[in-house]
């Protein structure tokens, strides 16, 4: 066998690992990640008699500035479904992005998280899913899904807080942490909505198993 033969069979399995290790690539960037927002319901009516107290003016403003907030978020796309539970205050501070977007607003129940997240994960695997849940449910919803452990409680006059847990199709489970603003002062006793101001500042990111 000649010396130009010899060199074209040595060429040959550096040639097959070159296109396999491409087509891996190929397959694994065409897996996007999975990311599901959640946050808690928005201010409500404590002086209504009720467990299921609608939204205040306060409630409403801030749910008008999540949709500002939220409306912007852009990965590879758009929030592409939204969940709620079954109560009103989750429900109406859904209801400003799900206009815009023309989605409609999912209700589920929060307390089944092992069966909320695989309806989650099965009917929208590689989406931006946005969940308005409760400060008891969020925490149990986010290690369902293997994101953060051990969150700090989520206090009684706590809104603003956004989590948001992505999930690659191969890889770390990663948790990040936001704000968006706060309504204006004056909004609790007025009922206007206020001029969104947009500077949500990333807080932390930290991994799961």
């Amino acid at each position: 066998m000649d010396r130009r033969k010899r060199r074209r069979f040595r060429l040959i399995p550096i040639v097959g690992y070159t296109i396999f290790a491409l087509g891996v690539a190929y397959f694994f960037t065409q897996r996007a990640s999975t990311t599901v927002i959640f946050v808690r319901h928005a201010d409500t009516d404590e002086s209504m008699p009720s467990d299921d107290p609608p939204l205040n003016a306060r409630g409403r403003a801030r749910a008008e500035l999540l949709a500002d907030f939220l409306e912007k978020f852009d990965v590879t796309s758009g929030v592409n479904a939204i969940y709620a539970s079954d109560k009103r205050r989750t429900q109406e501070t859904a209801a400003p992005l799900a206009a815009r977007l023309h989605i409609p607003v999912e209700i589920e129940d929060h307390f089944d998280t092992g069966g909320f997240m695989r309806r989650v994960w099965r009917e929208h695997q590689g989406q931006i899913i946005l969940v308005v849940s409760h400060s008891n449910t969020i925490a149990p919803l986010i290690d369902e899904i293997h994101g953060k452990k051990g969150l700090a409680p989520i206090e009684h006059d706590d809104y603003n807080n956004v989590y948001i847990v992505s999930s690659p199709w191969y890889g770390k489970v990663k948790t990040y942490f936001l704000e968006y603003p706060d309504p204006s002062s004056t909004i609790a006793t007025s009922g206007a909505a206020p001029a969104a101001s947009l500077t949500a500042e990333p807080a932390s990111a930290d991994g799961g198993k």
